[in-house]
């Protein structure tokens, strides 16, 4: 059988300036034009036919051929045949093959060849999407350079790299008060630099979302500054930003005869500055980091002179000390300083002078003296003993050793009694607690969820009707802690044992898998809420040991 062929000298020029024109792969080309080739053929021959084209990708020549499958009984005349019959054509072939017929690739007639100039558009114009998503989607994290083209509601588009795709930026992802208005003519128009968030893929086009309030987004403005940082030898180890106002990094040098803040400064501000100027004045501070959170807080509060810090680990908590007339600097104007270095931390920091803390102390410590008072029935001189001594609670009475209480002066007559009488105060405690619990009605589930929900905290669950496993999975992190509505207090858990026992309800429901990566948090991980000089103190009732930082 001899093969049908029509050679097209240009086919090959005209594929490979389509594909560098749209900066597509030429194979994808090739592609589209063979199925366009064979929808016209089918067209041509029978829409029920398999016809299949091919082109020659070293000299253009364009084949078109019918295939059947050989087959002991015909169902599909048009796409099967039997084996008797095959053979009239190749005595070879056997049952499973295929009997391949060659066809004219000759005119199709004006319908077939419009149809297939459209799929070849078409085809055209999706490997082109396909390449733009691929190229754009590897640029995550990195920054381009963008033209105002509209502005709507808040909402800017950008066009990138000589039109070849949009950008978007949503409202709370420009600086404040920043203009991004741009004018009629190309040389009118706004020039900014974005930072790439994400890219989805859409049936259009891929959608490209860009942010200049992002942290990284200062890390790449750096990194484009300073050669340093680019080649890895200064590195930005924590970022905090308040858009368009101030912000704060703190950086480290792996080379010990480097300084790395005057390195990210320059010689008189020259490499900060274009960094400061691209975020429309910005101001931001550059700090040095340290291993030591308490010693990265008070770097990150200056110029405010701290004199003392109170480190709770387990809550993550960090308590300033200040001198009154330091006290409005460190916290800044409307929290802004204070909240800034809880960012750059990752820490609850709070601000109190000598005076509050002081004013605290006694009450927490008349509460607790109270309490030992009624709870182990002795007089005041006693449970001041116990306080002196590091007592924070009945239940360190109760579980502490006996030699423990023996050595305190004066106690080792009556230290047994005492443990006792706590002891029985606690499990009375714990019996009523559990009544209560029974009485809300909380859910077994919910109770045996993890260690850290203690019966106490249980209970301000429950009183916030957060009774079932379902109830506490469909929390956010606001819903348990950080807000006024909250069932518990910032003292209870902290912000990351929060999320963590949360998405812990959602796995047990199954709500989600155990693989699911981090893009499935149960909240977004924004900065702790910092008071202002107002109510600084009063959000300051945290119990439990501390370590003590003289700085």
């Amino acid at each position: 059988m001899t093969e049908t062929k029509i050679a097209r000298t240009d086919i090959l020029r005209i594929i490979d300036s389509l594909a560098a024109e749209k900066n597509i792969d030429r194979e994808k080309v090739f592609c589209a034009v063979e199925e366009a080739v064979q929808r016209a053929g089918r067209s041509n021959f029978g829409i029920d036919m398999d016809i299949r084209a091919h082109i020659n990708r070293r000299n253009g020549t364009i084949s078109l051929a019918r295939y059947k499958k050989i087959v002991e009984e015909v169902e599909n005349p048009h796409t099967e045949i039997t084996l008797g019959e095959a053979h009239h054509f190749d005595k070879t072939l056997e049952i499973g093959q295929e009997l391949i017929e060659d066809l004219p690739a000759g005119n199709f007639g004006r319908i077939a060849a419009l149809s297939g100039k459209q799929l070849i558009a078409q085809q055209v114009r999706e490997a082109e999407r396909e390449q733009q998503f691929n190229y754009y989607k590897d640029r995550v994290g990195t920054i381009v350079n963008g033209i105002v083209r509209r502005e709507e509601y808040g909402n800017v588009t950008l066009e990138l790299d000589n039109h070849q795709a949009e950008a978007y930026m949503k409202r709370d992802q420009r600086i404040p008060r920043e203009n991004m208005k741009g004018g009629e003519g190309f040389e009118k128009s706004r020039r900014v630099r974005a930072f790439i968030t994400d890219v989805v893929r859409e049936n259009r086009s891929p959608q490209i979302f860009v942010s200049r309030t992002h942290p990284q987004f200062l890390i790449e403005l750096f990194r484009q500054e300073v050669p340093e940082i680019y080649e890895g030898t200064v590195e930005i180890k924590a970022v905090a930003r308040d858009p368009g106002s101030r912000a704060k990094i703190a950086v480290v040098s792996y080379d010990p005869s480097l300084d790395p803040v005057g390195t990210c400064v320059g010689i008189r501000g020259i490499r900060v500055r274009p960094v400061v100027e691209e975020l429309q004045g910005e101001k931001i501070d550059i700090i040095l980091w340290n291993e030591n959170i308490a010693e990265l807080a008070v770097q990150a509060l200056a110029p405010a002179e701290i004199s003392r810090v109170i480190v709770d680990e387990e809550l993550k908590r960090l308590e300033m000390i200040v001198e009154d007339s330091h006290l409005s600097v460190a916290i800044g104007r409307k929290g802004q300083n204070v909240r800034l270095a809880s960012q750059l931390t990752g820490w609850h920091i709070d601000i109190l002078t000598e005076e509050q803390l002081h004013e605290r102390n006694q009450t927490e410590h008349q509460s607790l003296r109270e309490t030992f008072m009624q709870a182990l029935e002795v007089d005041e001189v006693i449970a001041q003993f116990l306080i002196n001594e590091g007592f924070s609670s009945v239940e360190d009475v109760a579980y502490v050793d006996t030699e423990e209480l023996l050595e305190i002066e004066g106690f080792s007559d009556f230290a047994e009694d005492l443990q006792l009488r706590a002891q029985n105060f606690v499990e009375k405690q714990k019996e009523q607690e559990r009544k209560e619990l029974e009485e809300l009605g909380m859910e077994d589930k919910l109770k045996t969820l993890d260690e850290a929900l203690s019966t106490s905290l249980l209970l301000k669950l429950g009183k916030a009707d957060i009774k079932t496993l379902e109830d506490f999975a469909g929390c956010a992190r606001d819903d348990l802690i950080g807000s006024e509505e909250a069932a518990l207090d910032n003292n209870d858990i902290n912000k990351k044992t929060a999320d963590a026992l949360i998405l812990k309800a959602r796995k047990m429901l199954g709500w989600i898998d155990d693989d699911d990566n981090d893009n499935k948090e149960t909240s977004s991980e924004s900065p702790p809420e910092t008071p202002s000089e107002e109510d600084s103190s009063a959000q300051n009732k945290e119990g439990g040991t501390h370590d003590v930082v003289n700085t």
